[in-house]
């Protein structure tokens, strides 16, 4: 009798369970940022965030790595993307500082979470064409999960050991207004989804890992906003280096008519 080779998954539809299970620890971590903040408990709201950030990065790349990406679970990211990072920053900036404006803080509270799900639905309709495969390599916008963390910062300045003789709160209403325009616009931006390093710089990227990590650890806050400083500071880099790969294809291009 012929014996069954053991699998350790099976079937298409198991490999989808592992990325689907990570989106909804994800969404259940954004909706306790929420009850965080209610409870007034601030710091454990933005860590929180950040948890459900980094399952998102996770989710996706290990449905890639295991086959088991779906449009369901194409879908199920994109719902709880929103919760995450449309409806649960905002309503931690409002309860935190945003509800002292009164109704401008709601109106600019709606307007970061409506900003948000046109970008995630904008995002479900691109389509990269094959010829154009290097443009995986940038967003339109900002993505919304870098937008829940960056739209947070006058918080998380706060909650840091930083202090520039400025009440940083204050620009809570602007930088969240301007982060909605950076989600809904078309600027390029670094997705980091592919990323060719040398072998024998390897060592130097677990090494920039391990200090971030160690960092984010024992320094949360300060770590974050460092981090969010350098995310400011790669927007102009990253229009930069699209415009470059723009005009090197259009120069590919001309070159090939030509021969022709």
């Amino acid at each position: 009798m012929e014996k069954k080779a053991f699998k350790i998954v099976s079937t298409k539809k198991r490999r989808h369970l592992l990325p689907n299970a990570l989106t909804l620890i994800g969404v259940c971590l954004g909706i306790s940022s929420i009850k965080f903040a209610l409870d007034g408990n601030y710091g454990l709201s933005v860590i929180f965030l950040l948890f459900a950030a980094l399952l998102d990065g996770l989710d996706g790349r290990i449905a890639r790595l295991i086959d088991g990406t779906s449009e369901f679970g194409k879908e199920l990211d994109s719902l709880t993307d929103f919760v995450s990072f449309g409806i649960a920053p905002a309503l931690i900036l409002f309860f935190w500082e945003l509800k002292n404006y009164g109704k401008i803080g709601w109106a600019i509270t709606l307007i970061f979470s409506v900003c948000c799900v046109l970008r995630l639905a904008r995002f479900n309709l691109t389509k990269i064409q094959k010829e154009e495969e290097w443009k995986v390599n940038y967003f339109e916008g900002i993505p919304s999960p870098a937008g829940g963390i960056l739209v947070l910062m006058p918080l998380i300045f706060e909650l840091s050991s930083f202090n520039i003789g400025f009440e940083v709160k204050n620009l809570t209403p602007y930088l969240a207004i301007l982060i909605s325009i950076l989600l809904i616009s078309k600027i390029p931006t670094f997705s980091f989804k592919k990323i060719a390093i040398q072998r024998r710089l390897t060592i130097f990227l677990f090494l920039g890992i391990g200090i971030i990590s160690i960092s984010l650890i024992f320094y949360t806050f300060e770590t974050l906003v460092i981090l969010g400083l350098i995310y400011f500071f790669l927007i102009p880099i990253g229009v930069l280096s699209y415009k470059k790969n723009i005009s090197s294809k259009n120069f590919t291009e001309d070159e090939h008519e030509d021969i022709l």
